[in-house]
């Protein structure tokens, strides 16, 4: 079976007085996921907008992922092929603490 799809991923960001705030939202044509992040400037930091900007777009997809991963395990646990309980293997990819 092969098949193509293309999904949509919109993020904005906004900054305000060293407050950096992203929404993303993932749209799949069936599904709309959103996720949120923030970022704050500590005062004694330099201000770089940039760092910002990067640290709350990736803290707002990975609200998505984390979105993704559970509609995808409810969906597996429904036909019966994940776990109905117990622990969760470790993903087959690079975990946050090794990145």
């Amino acid at each position: 079976m092969t098949r193509t799809l293309e999904w949509e991923l919109r993020l904005g960001l906004t900054e305000d007085d060293g407050t950096t705030r992203a929404e993303a939202v993932l749209d799949t044509g069936t599904a709309r996921l959103t996720g949120h992040g923030v970022a704050r400037c500590n005062p004694q930091d330099v201000d770089v907008p940039v760092i910002g900007d990067e640290l709350a777009a990736s803290r707002a997809m990975k609200d998505v992922a984390a979105q993704l991963m559970k509609a995808a395990d409810q969906e597996l646990e429904t036909v019966g092929a994940g776990p109905a309980s117990g622990p969760v293997a470790p993903p087959y990819a690079w975990s946050d603490t090794t990145a």
